[in-house]
C-alpha cells in the first residue's frame, strides 16, 4: 500500500479525488445490493460487485490519507473529504442492503443509523480536543468486513444454504445478509457505549 500510495503521489493524483472515488464505489455497492431479487441481473453477480466495491471503498479510504502525506498534498478541505464521504459510503451501502430485505428493511436502516452514531461520537471527541477513538468491536473496518463476507457467501453458496432459521419457534427465515446487519447494528451500539464511556472519562479528567 505504501508503494501504491507513493506511485499515486508521484502521479499527483489528488487525495480528495481518491475520497470521491471511494464514494462512487460505495454507491455502486449500494445500488447492487438494492437490485438483489429484482430479476434485472443475477443475484450472484450483484453480490460479487457489491463485495468488490465495498473493498474498493476501503482501499480509497486508506489511500487518500497516505497519498496526502506521501505527496505533501494536504488540502484545507482535507478533513471534509476525509469524513463526509465515509458517512455517505456507510449509509448508501446499508440502505442498499435494506432495499433488498423487503419487509425487514428496518434492519438495514438500523445498521445505517447505528454506524452514523458510532462515527458521531468519534468526531465529537476529536472536536473536544481528545484523540480519535477508533475502538470496536464494530468500527468501520469490521462493519465492511462483515458486509463483504455476507456478500461473498450469498454469491457462492447454493440457494438451500442461504437462509438461517430465527432462534424462536415458528419464526421467519432470515437471510444471511439480514443476520449480518443485525450483528452490525447491535455491535455498533456496543461500540457506541464503549466510546461514550471513554469520552466521558476523558472529559472528567480534563475538567479535574
Amino acid at each position: 500500500m505504501r508503494w501504491f500510495a507513493a506511485a499515486l503521489a508521484r502521479a499527483r493524483v489528488s487525495p480528495n479525488l481518491i475520497s470521491v472515488l471511494g464514494v462512487v464505489a460505495a454507491v455502486v455497492a449500494g445500488l447492487s445490493l438494492a437490485l438483489v431479487g429484482r430479476g434485472l441481473v443475477q443475484d450472484a453477480v450483484l453480490y460479487v460487485v457489491a463485495a468488490a466495491c465495498i473493498q474498493l471503498r476501503l482501499l480509497a479510504n486508506l489511500l487518500d490519507g497516505m497519498v496526502a502525506i506521501e505527496g505533501d498534498m494536504r488540502s484545507p478541505l482535507g478533513d471534509l473529504f476525509n469524513e463526509v464521504p465515509d458517512r455517505v459510503s456507510d449509509t448508501v451501502i446499508f440502505v442498499g442492503a435494506a432495499c433488498a430485505l423487503g419487509g425487514l428493511a428496518w434492519i438495514g436502516w438500523a445498521a445505517a443509523c447505528a454506524a452514523l452514531f458510532v462515527t458521531y461520537i468519534r468526531v465529537l471527541g476529536r472536536s473536544l480536543g481528545f484523540p480519535s477513538d477508533f475502538r470496536g468491536p464494530m468500527a468501520k473496518q469490521q462493519r465492511m468486513f462483515l458486509m463483504t463476507v455476507a456478500c461473498v457467501y450469498l454469491a457462492v453458496v447454493p440457494a438451500a444454504l442461504k437462509t438461517a432459521f430465527a432462534p424462536w419457534d415458528g419464526g421467519p427465515e432470515l437471510l444471511v445478509m439480514e443476520w449480518a446487519l443485525v450483528v452490525i447494528a447491535l455491535g455498533s451500539l456496543v461500540t457506541a457505549v464503549r466510546r461514550l464511556r471513554t469520552l466521558a472519562a476523558n472529559m472528567r479528567r480534563s475538567a479535574a
